[in-house]
């Protein structure tokens, strides 16, 4: 499927299946097509080319209101002069739903997402976690094929977002829509999604499960996209550690048979909470971030800035994203457990 808009490319040539029942996430940067390619699945936007299917139905030219499917949008857009018990159910008031059905509807999403007692209030009277339960709630008793959501909880504040990233899988999980999320914020996309479709310049860089994307990047775009990551190239072959496999060694200490071990200097100590970030610069010119986390008191990690220390890793924990071709044009085999 392809999408341009003049000159410029917004999603270009992605062929993409979700399955039923699946929350499936699309996450990548702003101007990586995720929103474009939502809006698509939606039917706010026409493809140039390709067709999209719903439950097998090829629904590329029907009107969104025709298409099995709501969305949930970042500023919610709710009806300010409406009870929340009203807009939750305007979308079956507007189906023609009688009102006794359309009540107990009202009154089950309610119960799922934890609001019962306060359908007489208005969106002004609620918290913006409120808010934004009331919105998915309003999009999940339509009861639709397929739920998009654009960003919902980006408004939130940190806490609020990581408690609502937790109540939005419970609520998929209990009604068992299939779901599709844009976000630009792996976290979320980690914690919640059952795959993850990395996206870049409107195309997939990579689609798997969060522990494939994460400990196993398909490209340098991904490794670097999702998370931190360590970019190393030995013997002419590029591979990746995150922060959190490296050992940090000090004078005195060993590292365990069979990892590679490299000196540096400890340029940069972070304090980041539950953890402490450590910016290396190695002998051989890179920058290499390490991560501890701080199950005892740190208080003395700064004055270990400006030392020289050695950096270990196992092979088992180094991931290859390409190396050379051998001499006789035989393809290489990426073998990410060969020592380094």
């Amino acid at each position: 499927m392809r999408k341009s808009y003049g000159h410029v490319v917004a999603v270009a040539g992605v062929d993409l299946t979700v399955e039923e029942g699946e929350f499936f996430t699309l996450l990548g940067p702003s101007g990586s097509g995720k929103t474009t390619l939502l809006r698509l699945i939606a039917g706010f936007e026409r493809p140039d080319a390709g067709r999209i299917e719903l439950g097998g139905r090829d629904v590329t030219s029907v009107p969104p209101h025709l298409r099995e499917t709501n969305t949930v949008f970042q500023d919610y857009a709710l009806f300010p002069h409406m009870t929340v018990g009203d807009n939750i159910g305007y979308g079956l008031r507007v189906k023609g739903v009688a009102r006794g059905e359309r009540s107990k509807r009202i009154e089950r999403a309610l119960r799922m997402v934890r609001l019962v007692g306060l359908d007489r209030r208005r969106p002004s009277q609620l918290s913006g976690g409120q808010r934004q339960r009331v919105a998915l709630a309003r999009a999940v008793v339509n009861e639709p094929e397929v739920l998009l959501l654009d960003e919902p909880l980006g408004a939130l504040d940190l806490k609020l977002r990581q408690e609502m990233q937790l109540e939005l899988k419970r609520i998929q999980k209990e009604v068992g829509i299939t779901f599709v999320y844009v976000t630009h914020d792996q976290e979320e996309a980690l914690t919640m999604s059952d795959r993850v479709a990395v996206m870049s310049n409107g195309r997939i860089e990579q689609i798997g499960l969060p522990v494939d994307v994460y400990e196993r990047p398909a490209t340098e775009f991904v490794a670097g996209f999702i998370g931190i990551s360590n970019l190393l190239t030995r013997d002419g072959i590029r591979f990746v550690i995150r922060p959190e496999k490296l050992h940090m060694l000090l004078e005195g200490d060993t590292a365990e048979r069979g990892m590679t071990v490299e000196p540096g200097v400890l340029e940069q100590v972070i304090y980041v909470g539950q953890s402490t970030r450590y910016n290396v610069r190695l002998d051989r010119g890179e920058h290499l971030v390490a991560v501890r986390q701080n199950t005892e008191a740190a208080d003395e990690s700064h004055e270990l800035e400006g030392r020289r220390i050695r950096l270990a890793w196992a092979s088992d924990h180094t991931y290859v994203l390409d190396q050379p071709q051998p001499p006789d044009g035989e393809p290489a085999t990426a073998d990410n457990s060969k020592e380094r």
